[in-house]
């Protein structure tokens, strides 16, 4: 090690190590940056800009909306989840309960938990995160109020996390993009390029094949859904998974794989970031 260069912290190498597998261009990451990056994994807001790190951090100064689907709590009350909201485009209920494997694993605390381990790769490469919940034993909020939250915080880009109920043979995850003939248009196409780099990500290193029964090749455009309807900024919806198909939801269940799952997410939020 030279003089005057810190090492980078275990955490970090972990999380660098994480992204390396997911695809990121360590070059995004020079050597003589990682302390200060590796130093953003313990505070929760990166520095100022001009501030010291933020030539190193490739999420310094940036906005990052996560969307954990469903809560803990939501099946305690079904007169909450059916009351009425406006998507966009039509009124739907506020949330619904989320899915769950044969062994009971439920889809909210999957999708907390991988909600969770993205927040911390994001922070540590310098961006501020802004969730829609703050823990998995809550009720809601509903999905407008979640789309909300994240439009008020001018995130930069959004990804929800979700896990699907398909057919018991279908297998894989899916990315689901807002369409072109809603309230915020200009955000499709922008959508549609993130959902690409999604993909890309996720087939590299989330142990997850792409679905094979839902949307084309994996991709899906939805015009019925609040938080897609809703978004003014490039958002998707991850499907990360089938919890009916027994082979994913081995998968699923598994903390290295909803790891490897917030990898995959964090080095696509990158790509769309900062390499155009």
């Amino acid at each position: 090690m030279k003089p005057g260069r810190r090492a980078a912290c275990p955490g970090h190498r972990r999380i660098l190590a994480r992204l390396a597998a997911a695809g990121l261009a360590l070059a995004l990451l020079p050597a003589a940056g990682l302390a200060a990056a590796g130093a953003a994994a313990s505070v929760r807001q990166p520095a100022a800009p001009g501030g010291s790190g933020q030539g190193h951090a490739p999420l310094a100064g940036r906005i990052i909306g996560i969307d954990p689907g469903h809560n803990g709590l939501n099946y305690t009350s079904p007169a909450f989840l059916n009351r009425k909201i406006w998507n966009g485009r039509e009124w739907e209920g506020c949330d619904t309960t989320g899915t769950r494997t044969a062994g009971g694993y439920t889809e909210a605390r999957f999708a907390w938990n991988v909600a969770t381990y993205l927040r911390a790769d994001l922070m540590a490469l310098g961006a501020r995160v802004v969730m829609t919940r703050s823990g998995n034993h809550g009720l809601g909020p509903c999905v407008d109020k979640r789309a909300k939250i994240l439009d008020r915080a001018h995130a930069n880009v959004s990804v929800d996390i979700h896990a699907d109920y398909g057919p018991v043979s279908g297998r894989g995850f899916s990315s689901l993009e807002p369409v072109a003939d809603g309230p915020y248009n200009p955000v499709s196409e922008p959508s549609a390029r993130f959902g690409r780099d999604v993909h890309a990500a996720m087939l590299r290193d989330s142990k997850l094949p792409v679905s094979d029964y839902y949307g084309r090749n994996g991709y899906v455009s939805r015009d019925d859904l609040a938080g897609l309807n809703l978004t003014t900024m490039p958002k998707v919806l991850v499907e990360c998974g089938n919890m009916h198909n027994a082979a994913d939801a081995a998968l699923l269940v598994r903390a290295g794989v909803q790891r490897g799952i917030a990898a995959a997410l964090a080095a696509a939020i990158v790509r769309f970031l900062t390499a155009r």
